[in-house]
């Protein structure tokens, strides 16, 4: 048995994750999400002779609460859910090590992964009048420097606003997160590119993204086909 004073979250990839917690023993199958809550103790181990596999982060609570803003840290009884929210939540922390994230997007993700976590415990809302003139300027900030890493200090610097109350801002004028939007016109850019003939790797590097990879990745995700497949069926359309 041991503990941390951090949020324990992860996922089974494989097997029966089974492990102590709050006095019970808990069973996570493939594709559930484990949320232990900081200074719980609790143990870990296979729960067949077939073993297992999981990811786990390890989030630290002022983390959490700088999206909350005061509100009580959520709490998850059972240790185990196979909420969708949480799931979807987890997905961009959860990834690979070897797939690393830019400033924004880690920012991103950990609001979204803080609204999960009180919305599928059922903390009470907290509403907000929001700052237009803030998103507005991060909005414009974003369209600016669109085709390069922009990190959070940036943002803040051009807005006056501090990073999480700005991402509160921005979702609740532009119905999307900064660093989704910014990916999106970083997308626009790429099919232009490839309309207009440049490869897949000239695209990429000329519209901020780390590699073709890893445009390839967004791109795929956001209009369910791959760069090559859309382009196909984009210049069909057109001959049409």
């Amino acid at each position: 048995m041991h503990r941390h004073d951090t949020y324990a979250i992860g996922r089974t990839l494989a097997g029966v994750q089974s492990f102590s917690y709050r006095r019970n023993l808990r069973n996570s199958l493939p594709g559930n999400t484990i949320v232990l809550h900081p200074d719980e103790p609790h143990d870990g181990q296979a729960g067949t002779d077939e073993g297992f596999r999981y990811r786990m982060i390890y989030v630290e609570p002022v983390l959490i609460q700088n999206v909350l803003g005061g509100r009580a840290l959520p709490f998850l009884e059972g240790g185990v859910t196979t909420d969708p929210r949480l799931a979807a939540a987890t997905a961009t922390l959860l990834q690979h090590v070897s797939l690393p994230l830019e400033p924004l997007e880690q920012s991103d993700a950990l609001t979204d992964l803080a609204r999960a976590l009180a919305a599928v415990a059922g903390s009470p809302a907290r509403h907000s009048r929001g700052d237009f003139l803030a998103a507005r300027r991060a909005r414009e900030f974003l369209h600016a420097n669109c085709t390069r890493v922009v990190t959070l200090d940036e943002l803040e610097a051009a807005t006056g606003r501090d990073r999480w109350s700005l991402s509160n801002d921005f979702r609740m004028f532009y119905g999307t997160s900064p660093y989704r939007y910014l990916t999106m016109r970083r997308l626009d850019a790429v099919r232009h590119m490839l309309l207009a003939g440049r490869s897949l790797a000239d695209a990429a590097a000329a519209a901020g993204f780390a590699d073709q990879s890893h445009m390839t990745r967004h791109f795929s995700r956001t209009f369910g086909l791959t760069p090559g497949r859309w382009l196909r069926v984009a210049r069909a359309v057109r001959r049409d």
